[in-house]
């Protein structure tokens, strides 16, 4: 194309059409590349986030986008203990992910962001040093998109990361996911969603079951090993809680995606770059959400790309205000998570059956019924800690991973 732009995002997920909105109505001249033919196709994860967390992002979405709303969890713990938190009202909800990226791309357009599908970036344009475009594969074509900034949502690959010799996702801190809907479910409640911790079913991370209001649900988990579609069949198969609830029920839409755990990249910006979500690995290491943090994070690089474009200036020293700003708003709470995650990592399945009975006990569901912050956990743990019941828990934890094999 011979055509200029102000800004290319590379990627036509939720943080690429929410970057590119957000310089976009702030008088930007915006482009998106996206590899897939659709938006949206293939989705990439459940879809579960905090509803305060998407009102934080400036976020009202239709109905038909939001597939359920919970206001209660259930940990299952190895052995079959329970953790139950509930609160009074809705909490957290589902999306339709598919949907969700279509509105996020479709309100990007009507504010003048232009969408290049099947566009594949394959490199970065660098002359003196500085990032000044995109390289790209359009239906088989190779093109060059020029512009004076370039956002980088490309998700987990880090193509073009290495060409700007950034530092990429820490590979040892990725799971690998895998989801279904399955059609029906017997004895769910509709207002809980699951979760289930067990080496024997999702090492290194958790099995998820989400009800959608039809009757339906999402069903997945994630692990650093073996074979995902075994984990998955094993856990439906002969889970002795989950399999009651999932038994009978018909796979549709099953999708796999990598999710990256050790917190974000030590530097996400540079002359003429910003890197956003999970190329930036801007993802909870504990749940491993990146939607809220992602749309957050996102917000903040369409502001500081359009700064830089009022002020001619897109070098790093300039640019590196996104990383202070996302910073400041998340750089804590990721970086405590990551630190649990490494923890409980570390933790054999009975010493977490020994926490959650503790948890239980003790009664931290009502502390952190009044005091979590289901985005910002490593400020509600601070919270936490300061009644003494959850210290106890707090320290057991920390001196059972440093005693863990």
């Amino acid at each position: 194309m011979n055509e200029k732009f102000d800004v290319v995002v590379v990627g036509g997920g939720v943080c690429g059409s929410f970057s590119a909105l957000t310089a976009a109505r702030l008088g930007a001249k915006v482009v998106v590349c996206e590899e897939h033919r659709e938006i949206g196709v293939p989705q990439h994860c459940p879809g579960h986030v905090s509803i305060h967390g998407l009102k934080r992002a400036g976020l009202s979405l239709p109905k038909k986008i939001v597939e359920n709303e919970f206001k209660k969890a259930v940990l299952h713990s190895p052995s079959g203990k329970e953790f139950v938190i509930e609160y009074s009202s809705p909490v957290t909800c589902v999306l339709n992910r598919k949907l969700l990226d279509k509105h996020l791309a479709d309100t990007a357009k009507r504010t003048g962001v232009q969408y290049l599908l099947e566009t594949r970036a394959e490199s970065l344009l660098v002359d003196f040093n500085s990032v000044k475009g995109v390289a790209v594969r359009r239906r088989g074509i190779k093109e060059i998109l020029a512009s004076n900034l370039v956002i980088d949502a490309e998700g987990c690959s880090s193509t073009l990361l290495k060409k700007a010799g950034l530092q990429t996702l820490d590979k040892s801190m990725v799971v690998h996911a895998i989801q279904a809907e399955v059609d029906k479910v017997k004895e769910v409640d509709m207002d809980t969603v699951e979760g289930y911790l067990g080496r024997r079913y999702a090492p290194g991370f958790f099995a998820w079951i989400i009800p959608k209001r039809d009757g339906s649900a999402k069903v997945g988990l994630a692990t650093n090993m073996g074979d995902l579609r075994e984990y998955l069949s094993r856990f439906m198969r002969d889970h002795p809680v989950a399999s009651k609830k999932l038994g009978g029920g018909r796979l549709t839409a099953i999708s796999l995606h990598p999710i990256p755990l050790g917190g974000a990249i030590p530097k996400t910006y540079w002359n003429g770059l910003l890197v956003v979500g999970d190329a930036a690995s801007q993802v909870k290491p504990t749940t491993g959400g990146g939607i809220v943090f992602g749309l957050l994070c996102s917000k903040i690089a369409g502001e500081v790309a359009c700064g830089a474009i009022k002020s001619n200036n897109f070098s790093a020293g300039f640019l590196s205000r996104y990383q202070s700003r996302w910073r400041k708003l998340i750089g804590f709470d990721l970086a405590a998570m990551r630190l649990v995650r490494r923890m409980l990592n570390r933790l054999p399945d009975e010493k977490i059956d020994k926490i959650i009975g503790l948890c239980s006990k003790l009664g931290v569901n009502e502390t952190l019924e009044k005091v979590g912050d289901l985005d910002f956990q490593g400020k509600s743990l601070i919270r936490v800690i300061q009644r003494p019941t959850a210290l106890i828990i707090a320290l057991y934890s920390v001196l059972s991973s440093l005693t863990s094999p």
